[in-house]
This record gives structure tokens, sequence and C-alpha cells, in this order.
């Protein structure tokens, strides 16, 4: 059972190709065209969110971080409280 190498995985598992035997890595400034190429690629993948789903997001956003600072407030109290419980005033 033969496995093709010409598409294979890097050692680091990031997916990036490695040159193969004889093959021969591109110069800088090719690597550069190729990042690029690769940046617009992915942002031609971004969806942009709707005004109601921006609003939402918004939202819980907000909501989380009213949760977040109620319970840092309640703990930071609650170890105030027990400091001076156990050093005394």
């Amino acid at each position: 059972m033969s496995e093709s190498t010409s598409g294979a995985i890097s050692a680091d598992g990031s997916g990036a190709r490695t040159p193969q035997d004889g093959e021969k890595r591109p110069n800088v400034f090719g690597r550069i065209v190729l990042f690029v190429r690769q940046i617009v690629a992915e942002l031609g993948k971004v969806v942009t969110p709707t005004r109601s789903e921006l609003g939402t997001y918004i939202t819980v956003v907000l909501v989380f971080l009213v949760v977040m600072m109620g319970f840092i407030t309640l703990v930071d109290y609650g170890l105030g409280s027990l400091t001076l419980w156990v050093f005394g005033d």
C-alpha cells in the first residue's frame, strides 16, 4: 500500500506544505505573495452579521459583562470580609 506524499502535512501538524525531495522551496517574494493570496481568500469567507445579529451579539456581551462584574464583586467582598474576620480590624 503506497501513500502519496505530495500533499503531506508538516511535522508540526499545521497542514503547511513542506518541500519534498527534489522540490525547490519558493523564494521569499513567492512566499509573501502566497501569504497575501491566502489572506485575501480567507477574507472572502468572512460574513458580515446583519443588524439584528449584531444587536443580539452586543446584548449577549453586555449581559455577560454585568454577570461577571457581579460575580467578581461578590468574591471581592467575600474575601475582604474574610480577611477582616481573620486578621481583625
